[in-house]
């Protein structure tokens, strides 16, 4: 069948298609199993058609940007895994406006606004990951979020139509937004304002300082791993509960920043997935706060994930 859907997919589009890929290769974690299939798509047109014929053969589908921000089990994935890391990059600024494919990482659309005095994206310098990704969890930093300027996000829905929706009906909250599982995300529009570059650069290195000197940038880390809950902070949390430095495996907890898990060696999905729930279960015990993921698990069954999600 997998064979099948290869050619299929070689006969309509330019894509790189690959038969069991290690994830591993593919995340920031440096952590997960194989791929039955991985697709990369060279342009919009080719991911369009790619989908198509996945959805037609009712294959599952994942969709994978940069690999920050995600746990993928050793088990790997069933079915497709579409990585839109090779392509939907682009990026353009025309007066206020700015249009960036979901593709794009982020760091290079906050960069093209700084370079081009336009204020409003310059806090989520340093955020890892693709405008996709970001636009799913609303990601945000130094009290801004990626939603804030937002104009509209063109999509593929679960019917495989192609779609603009506008911002007023999306729904957006801390770290989360109201796009489906089966929503991809293809491009999307911001309205921003022009500022004195000196008030943008300073926001731009405050973010970047900020940064640097509270979170482990040179150890393989998915980001921050839970979501701040109300008027606290899952790092300050997971420090207290006394689990700042605690391993399991390569598995650890940084001693730089609580609240970024990091691959010390060679951890396994196991290893951070035990670890993972040592710290959400001793928080839960000692501060009757459950925290949230921020990072997402993909591959593992739902006994292996019972409580977390």
């Amino acid at each position: 069948m997998i064979k099948n859907i290869v050619n299929k997919i070689n006969s309509k589009t330019s894509s790189l298609c690959l038969i069991d890929e290690p994830l591993k290769k593919h995340t920031t974690y440096g952590i997960g199993g194989p791929a039955e299939l991985m697709i990369f798509p060279k342009n919009k047109k080719d991911l369009i058609n790619a989908i198509q014929i996945i959805n037609d053969n009712k294959m599952e589908l994942t969709i994978l940007g940069s690999g920050s921000n995600v746990l993928i089990s050793d088990n790997g994935i069933k079915g497709a895994v579409i990585s839109l890391k090779n392509t939907l990059k682009n990026i353009e600024v025309s007066g206020n406006n700015l249009y960036a494919e979901c593709g794009a990482m982020l760091g290079r659309i906050v960069k093209l606004a700084v370079k081009n005095n336009l204020i409003g994206l310059e806090n989520l310098n340093g955020v890892p990951g693709t405008l996709g990704g970001a636009l799913i969890m609303n990601a945000g930093a130094w009290g801004g979020e990626i939603s804030e300027n937002l104009v509209c996000v063109e999509l593929i829905n679960s019917k495989n139509e192609l779609k603009k929706i506008p911002k007023n009906e999306i729904d957006f909250s801390y770290r989360k937004s109201s796009f489906t599982k089966n929503d991809i995300l293809l491009s999307a529009d911001f309205n921003l304002k022009k500022a004195k570059d000196d008030i943008i650069s300073e926001n731009f290195v405050k973010a970047q300082t900020g940064r640097k000197n509270s979170q482990p940038l040179n150890k393989r880390s998915a980001g921050s791993l839970f979501k701040n809950p109300k008027n606290n902070s899952a790092g300050k949390l997971i420090d207290e509960a006394g689990l700042k430095g605690y391993s399991i495996g390569d598995a650890k907890i940084s001693e730089k920043h609580a609240n970024f898990f990091i691959n010390d060696g060679k951890a396994s999905s196991n290893d951070m997935l035990k670890l993972i729930k040592k710290a959400h279960d001793t928080v839960k015990e000692q501060f009757s706060i459950k925290l949230e993921l921020e990072v997402k698990l993909m591959g593992f069954n739902e006994n292996e994930i019972e409580g977390l999600c």
